[in-house]
């Protein structure tokens, strides 16, 4: 038999094959368990049913400083607002993979440029940075404007909106995995949509975020705080909900 006529065979059998499966029971391919429990989905500003949610509007209770004191940031207008000099601010609750939502906004009265210009930060367990900053017709470097994992990766697009506007970040990220050893047996990824917009699109985090310098893992417990950064701009944020995910 020739290769031509052995490839026709083959594929008269595979066509065979297919229209008796077609021709077969459809049950057969139905999958019935398990069932994807419910979550209802949130009108207009409202989190998913299953959100944990990390501010409404009314007080900073979930959120401390690092030494565990109380939140200094000021709350006003179902938003609150970075304190200058007052520290970062940490979530009192401590998460791993998760589903964020964070709606951020920075100063209508544009001061300073580049990297002094509306600049905090979303750490996902305190250590990798989303970051917030004003890059509306404000040129700096790429892999540190708004959207960018910092000093990492740059964002697909700058989808910034005008200063003193508020924003919005929809993040899904896994987190790194250790082995028994302290090792790293696999990285963290991040997706980030901003006002919509995909611009962080599954994305290997290379370590913890740091100024200067290459990014490496250090070991840590699987959940563990968020924080948004005191830079020393009056940057607002409200709405703020996650909902945490599973393997």
């Amino acid at each position: 038999m020739t290769t031509f006529s052995r490839v026709l065979l083959a594929a008269v059998l595979v066509g065979h094959v297919l229209a008796h499966a077609q021709r077969g029971d459809p049950k057969l391919t139905e999958v019935w368990q398990p069932v994807p429990r419910v979550v209802t989905p949130g009108t207009n500003a409202a989190p998913p049913s299953d959100a944990v949610v990390l501010f409404a509007g009314a007080d900073l209770s979930g959120w401390q400083h690092q030494d565990g004191s109380r939140a200094k940031w000021t709350v006003s207008d179902a938003a609150f607002t970075v304190a200058k000099g007052t520290g970062d601010l940490y979530t009192v609750r401590a998460f791993g993979d998760c589903q964020l939502h964070v709606e951020w906004r920075t100063p209508a009265q544009v001061a300073g440029d580049g990297q002094d210009r509306g600049n905090s930060g979303v750490y996902l367990q305190s250590r990798y940075e989303l970051q917030v900053l004003d890059s509306y017709n404000n040129p700096t470097y790429s892999n540190g404007q708004a959207a960018s994992i910092y000093k990492q990766h740059i964002p697909l697009v700058n989808a910034s909106r005008k200063p003193g506007e508020w924003q919005t970040y929809d993040v899904v990220f896994r987190g790194p995995r250790f082995k028994d050893d302290g090792s790293l047996a696999r990285a963290a990824y991040i997706t980030v949509l901003h006002n919509g917009v995909l611009v962080q699109d599954h994305a290997e985090i290379k370590g913890s975020t740091v100024f200067i310098g290459s990014p490496t893992y250090q070991r840590h417990y699987p959940k563990e705080p968020l924080m948004l950064q005191d830079h020393g701009s009056a940057v607002s944020y409200r709405n703020i909900w996650i909902r945490e995910l599973g393997d």
